[in-house]
């Protein structure tokens, strides 16, 4: 994978996610608390500032009551 198509794909699966979550009506600390994670650390992952973790993406779906695998559907 290149790093072109790497960034781009990290893009798509930060957009993912935020389209996940307001589909499910959840806010940005609404879905860090119900993942364990922290309001910023979401901010982050959606605008593309930090890269989720494996881990982290699992705890994310967890939390949207979704597979991870619909995160990944597409990209």
């Amino acid at each position: 994978m290149s790093i072109g198509s790497e960034e781009a794909f990290l893009n798509q699966l930060s957009k993912r996610i935020a389209e996940l979550r307001k589909a499910r009506g959840f806010t940005q600390e609404r879905l860090a608390s119900e993942a364990s994670l922290d309001r910023v650390a979401i901010a982050n992952i959606e605008t593309g500032k930090r890269r989720p973790t494996v881990t982290t993406v699992y705890r994310i779906a967890q939390a949207l009551r979704i597979d991870v695998d619909k995160f990944f559907q597409g990209l």
